[in-house]
């Protein structure tokens, strides 16, 4: 036996009508939404520190083959930005003011604001600073569980992009660590 869908949509609308002013945080909402915000103010504080420090390795970026790898920063930068963006909606969303004073950023942030040595190095500061997202991202998505779904797809979202950024530095970094194995330039 088959069963239907059936929505009490009288229910629904009376429901909907009932503190309006929480927006998207309806009575079906089953999350702790000032919990949640507290920890998308960390992870948007994370994002925001991640944009600076690829923007700084892409201006900074130097070498025989740096090229490639600094516009591969600046996509990186771009994303981070773009990743700060759907977190900073999603804070409003939830009724919360996203925080984006620059006092206190590198405090709240999971990442390290590390501008590296050389190219090499910022590499590896990159790669470093995705994989604490990654495992950041993991546990927040475990914290927020069933009762976000909204926020939980979103995390996810991000998180797949961390994970393309790792194995792109990792990918890097591997390069230019054959490079110097060869005998090739160092910058690969």
């Amino acid at each position: 036996m088959q069963q239907h869908f059936v929505a009490d949509l009288e229910a629904i609308r009376k429901r909907a009508r009932e503190h309006i002013e929480t927006g998207a945080v309806t009575a079906g909402y089953k999350g702790d939404s000032k919990a949640v915000v507290e920890v998308l103010q960390e992870t948007l504080a994370t994002e925001l520190v991640c944009v600076l420090r690829y923007k700084r390795h892409y201006f900074m970026a130097q070498g025989i083959a740096a090229e490639g790898v600094a516009q591969e920063f600046l996509n990186h930068a771009a994303e981070e930005a773009a990743h700060a963006d759907r977190i900073a909606a999603r804070i409003v969303q939830l009724g919360g003011a996203p925080n984006f004073s620059p006092v206190g950023l590198a405090e709240r942030s999971s990442s390290q604001y590390v501008e590296g040595e050389d190219l090499r190095d910022m590499i590896k500061e990159d790669l470093v600073a995705e994989r604490v997202a990654i495992d950041t991202y993991r546990e927040i998505i475990a914290f927020v569980g069933e009762d976000d779904p909204t926020t939980r797809r979103m995390l996810e979202d991000i998180l797949a992009v961390e994970e393309e950024h790792a194995e792109d530095m990792a990918s890097l970094l591997g390069q230019m660590d054959n490079g110097k194995k060869n005998g090739k330039s160092p910058d690969l």
